[in-house]
């Protein structure tokens, strides 16, 4: 799917419609010493083999990517939910 850089969108801060610069949102590094991850090393630690079962194969042949949304005015960051789809460009 094609899509543009920039779009007309709803700013909440704003309060009305200003030009967005549309990206891609990227999850961030894990932390290794967040209680979660912690958590589950401890769990996977040792016998009695894994707490979750570990994926072999995935059954989706798509991934939901999620849109971020850059206001050009006062630079507040929107999402938007994610669409699944195989592969997306930006500004063609």
């Amino acid at each position: 799917m094609k899509m543009q850089k920039e779009m007309r969108k709803f700013c909440p801060k704003c309060k009305s419609h200003t030009a967005q610069a549309v990206s891609i949102y990227k999850k961030g590094k894990d932390r290794k010493t967040a209680l979660g991850s912690r958590r589950h090393a401890e769990d996977k630690k040792g016998y009695g083999g894994q707490k979750f079962p570990e994926l072999k194969r995935t059954a989706k042949t798509t991934k939901k990517i999620t849109l971020r949304y850059t206001c050009k005015t006062c630079q507040r960051k929107s999402m938007r939910e994610g669409m699944r789809m195989r592969k997306l460009e930006i500004g063609a």
